[in-house]
């Protein structure tokens, strides 16, 4: 039993990664609590040798050989003593070996309790760590299960060879966007906590880093540094506006996210249900932000004004409902893309 017994921790760390180092402490700590399951009066000097070279594994007893047993837990008389080693004198000690297969079924229960406890321990440590690195980063998961009473979906996702579930509630769904079991989407990791019951993984299809890490994977611009996007401001599954730059004057921002006929802002649309997506061009020159940030209405003029960050805008009177959007959603998603309050006025009014 004591090869076959290495042999599996050996494949506990193949398969699971789990290190072999801490399969050995919490079998020692299975033995310990077992011993003592069954020897309530155990002293500290229970010794469990694990060989990994000799395969084997063995559990004693150190006792101290004396005349008169004062402490029965650490010590024996010369004739005990010589039951076990016929070397044994007084003075020396004796190594009392325990038979670990005569251990009470209440022990043995305890040990395996112990090992299990361990194994999931550790398998959770390892969903944590894999999952810690896609913190903000995208990942395809499964549709495993609908809740019909709260519309939340259980997710299957994996970071290289780890598996776990994560719960979408229905306030981080895309409105509108349905799905059904078995569907492959791509979700953002918002956070990964480690709870009492495991690892929580906090998966989002309606956070702005979405959108950003989407156009990371279309746009080679983007993802070497070239083209910066430096806000977006989203509405999930009705619209988007995004902020782009570029520190080189012969790239367009604009132009690359975009891409040839429009192929890469479409892939992306297409994979967030047909929502739309505004490209403005970001200026360090707050006027000229705010005006792109308003498209696709055309602006007259912008004025900053003296109270906290905000300004006034002057569009023609015919762009005046195109500016403020359906329901205000283009002047709200423009304020919160550039950070200003803006006040939107029509021309014959100013």
């Amino acid at each position: 039993m004591n090869a076959e017994f290495f042999v599996a921790i050996e494949e506990l760390e193949k398969e699971k990664g789990i290190p072999r180092q801490y399969m050995y402490d919490k079998i020692h700590q299975a033995m310990m609590a077992a011993f003592r399951k069954d020897n309530p009066n155990a002293a500290d000097n229970v010794v469990i040798d694990m060989n990994e070279e000799k395969r084997k594994i063995e559990m004693y007893v150190e006792m101290e050989v004396v005349d008169v047993v004062e402490d029965p837990a650490k010590q024996l008389n010369l004739d005990a003593a010589k039951s076990v080693s016929k070397r044994a004198k007084v003075g020396g000690t004796v190594k009392v070996p325990v038979e670990t297969k005569k251990f009470g079924r209440i022990a043995a229960q305890a040990a395996k309790q112990v090992i299990i406890q361990g194994i999931r321990e550790a398998e959770r440590g390892i969903v944590y760590e894999q999952f810690t690195s896609k913190e903000h980063e995208i990942l395809t998961g499964t549709v495993s299960r609908i809740d019909p009473r709260n519309g939340s979906l259980s997710i299957k996702i994996s970071s290289n060879s780890e598996y776990t579930e994560a719960v979408m509630p229905a306030n981080e769904q895309i409105k509108g966007e349905e799905l059904k079991e078995g569907d492959r989407i791509k979700v953002y990791v918002v956070e990964v906590r480690n709870s009492t019951r495991g690892p929580q993984v906090l998966i989002s299809r309606t956070h702005p880093g979405l959108v950003k890490r989407l156009f990371e994977l279309e746009v080679p611009e983007i993802f070497d540094g070239t083209v910066e996007i430096k806000s977006i401001a989203r509405e999930a599954g009705s619209r988007t506006k995004m902020a782009v730059w570029s520190n080189m004057e012969e790239v367009d921002p604009i132009g690359s996210c975009v891409g040839p006929k429009g192929g890469r802002v479409a892939t992306i649309v297409d994979e967030l249900g047909g929502e739309k997506i505004d490209i403005v061009k970001y200026s360090e020159y707050i006027e000229e932000y705010v005006a792109a940030a308003l498209a696709p209405a055309e602006v007259v003029s912008v004025t900053q004004l003296e109270e906290g960050k905000s300004c006034r805008v002057i569009v023609p009177d015919s762009q005046l409902s195109l500016a403020i959007g359906k329901e205000g959603q283009n002047a709200r998603l423009a304020a919160k893309l550039t950070g200003y309050k803006i006040d939107i006025k029509p021309e014959s009014e100013a």
